[in-house]
């Protein structure tokens, strides 16, 4: 069972980013609602998932491999990043243009930097270390098999989040499609009924 306590950790840190909306269900949910079809919110995962496992991924090496990160520069250096990809993609924009929806590209490093700003990564290495580097002097773990234990673990950590991120995309969309549906008919009884009145 103690074997199973950092599996269990690296799959609920990827259950609860998940739950965050700015690491990519709420933009799941929108590519959906405006393309009228709920597959997209569930393609939009696959740029998701990438993004979060690469920068998941960077921590992971630098547990497996023994190197030391700094973790504010890590996060002022995505922070950066975050401003500068905004700062163009609003001086890129034609005024008065309908803003479109992020490509695959802009979508997978939007996940990679929100996920390194918030430290997706950094709040594995309490349970990357125990995997990767636990009972070392016993059994002398080669650094390749440290380094497949450690993108093992992001490929848990990151299989939970995309769980948790497209079920709330759909639902989201779901939702969406149930409230304009009621809408329309709202809208449709309130004449109707205006006029049974006069």
């Amino acid at each position: 069972m103690a074997n199973l306590w950092p599996w269990l950790v690296v799959a609920g840190v990827g259950a609860l980013h998940g739950l965050n909306p700015a690491t990519g269900w709420m933009w799941a949910a929108a590519w959906g609602v405006r393309s009228r079809d709920r597959t997209q919110a569930l393609r939009a995962l696959v740029p998701i998932a990438i993004g979060h496992a690469a920068s998941v991924a960077l921590v992971a090496a630098a547990v497996a491999f023994g190197l030391s990160m700094d973790r504010v520069v890590l996060q002022i250096s995505a922070g950066v990043l975050i401003v500068v990809f905004a700062a163009l993609h609003l001086s890129s924009r034609t005024p008065g243009a309908a803003r479109g929806p992020a490509g695959h590209a802009g979508m997978a490093l939007w996940s990679f930097m929100m996920s390194t700003a918030h430290g997706a990564g950094l709040m594995l290495v309490p349970a990357l270390i125990p995997l990767c580097m636990g009972d070392a002097s016993a059994r002398e773990v080669s650094a390749s098999g440290s380094v497949l234990l450690a993108f093992a673990a992001v490929g848990v950590h990151t299989a939970a989040m995309l769980a948790v991120t497209g079920a709330i995309a759909v639902g989201a969309c779901r939702g969406f499609d149930a409230g304009a549906r009621w809408l329309s008919r709202f809208k449709r009884k309130v004449p109707a009924a205006a006029a049974h009145l006069s």
